[in-house]
């Protein structure tokens, strides 16, 4: 399987890795090259925002390697187009410090909204590419699963025209590995642990209020991701083995997502359980796998 990196920013963390199409001897994968039935499958890695040893590529080849080989996958794998990962500017980590000469185009000093300016960029860049409109999943582990359903809250939209084709056009469906959904809470859950606190400060500074604006489970109303018109199915995986990210942040989203989904018949949210430690859904690929092939089959019975 080769990959291909396209730049989308000038910054050297501002790329896509794309995966198209599936190789010649999975004939089902290679005869689904219509966007108009087939669904794109977009990745955000996580790694708490900071992260340099988590990378798109190291997010997306093991779960490729299963949804592009394994005869077990094949029945919702050939409904898959295309694949591809963003990579996006990281904030500063303490353990991951850089030379004071490094250049600008280099550096690793994100803060918000730097890392979501640069998910709607990717998006923009892959569907004017790709022509695939809303038909894709947006998957994100960790802080990538907070990223995605920011890209589809209107209150955070920096790119002009979100939704009316001068912009990206917003997904059919979320799926969110581990994710969080609430900064405060996430931090209140582990207060004994002073890098939670680190961390979101060195994302998002140290007021909270932020905190609360960019949080999914939080901003209520249209602004939030109750105005995502596009969206058709929300999968919510996690993990009982989970040590970083604790399982209430997926229950409580379930629970908050529950207006959205009400407001049409051709919605769903489901809770996908998954097994392992926070980064073996992703690092093994299993559940990352099961993850987007679930999601696809929630799409398919709802006929879209």
């Amino acid at each position: 399987m080769s990959l291909e990196t396209f730049p989308y920013g000038n910054h050297d963390l501002q790329t896509v890795t794309v995966a198209k199409p599936y190789p010649a001897r999975a004939p089902l994968h290679a005869e689904n090259t219509d966007n108009e039935s087939g669904y794109w499958v977009i990745l955000i890695h996580g790694g708490a925002w900071r992260d340099p040893t988590q990378t798109s590529t190291s997010y997306l080849t093991p779960a490729l390697r299963l949804l592009s080989s394994s005869e077990s996958l094949e029945s919702q794998s050939q409904h898959i187009t295309g694949l591809a990962s963003i990579s996006y500017r990281l904030s500063a980590h303490p353990s991951h410090p850089q030379d004071p000469s490094t250049i600008e185009s280099h550096l690793r000093n994100a803060r918000h909204p730097e890392h979501i300016d640069d998910v709607q960029l990717a998006l923009s860049f892959l569907q004017r590419k790709y022509k695939f409109g809303e038909r894709y999943v947006l998957v994100g582990h960790s802080c990538g699963a907070t990223l995605a359903f920011q890209a589809v809250m209107r209150s955070l939209s920096t790119q002009p025209g979100m939704g009316s084709g001068d912009g990206y056009v917003p997904p059919l469906a979320i799926l969110g590995m581990a994710g969080i959904y609430d900064l405060r809470l996430l931090r209140d859950s582990h207060q004994e642990i002073s890098a939670y606190q680190e961390f979101t400060e060195g994302a998002f500074g140290a007021d909270e209020n932020v905190w609360d604006a960019v949080s999914p489970r939080v901003v209520m109303g249209e602004e939030g991701v109750e105005g995502w018109k596009e969206g058709r199915v929300v999968v919510l995986a996690h993990s009982d083995e989970d040590e970083l990210c604790d399982v209430a942040q997926s229950e409580k989203m379930k629970e908050f997502l529950g207006v959205w989904e009400k407001k049409s018949e051709r919605r769903e949210v489901r809770f996908l359980p998954i097994k392992g430690k926070h980064n073996e859904a992703w690092e093994k690929g299993e559940g990352l796998a099961r993850g987007i092939l679930f999601t696809i089959e929630k799409l398919q019975e709802l006929g879209i």
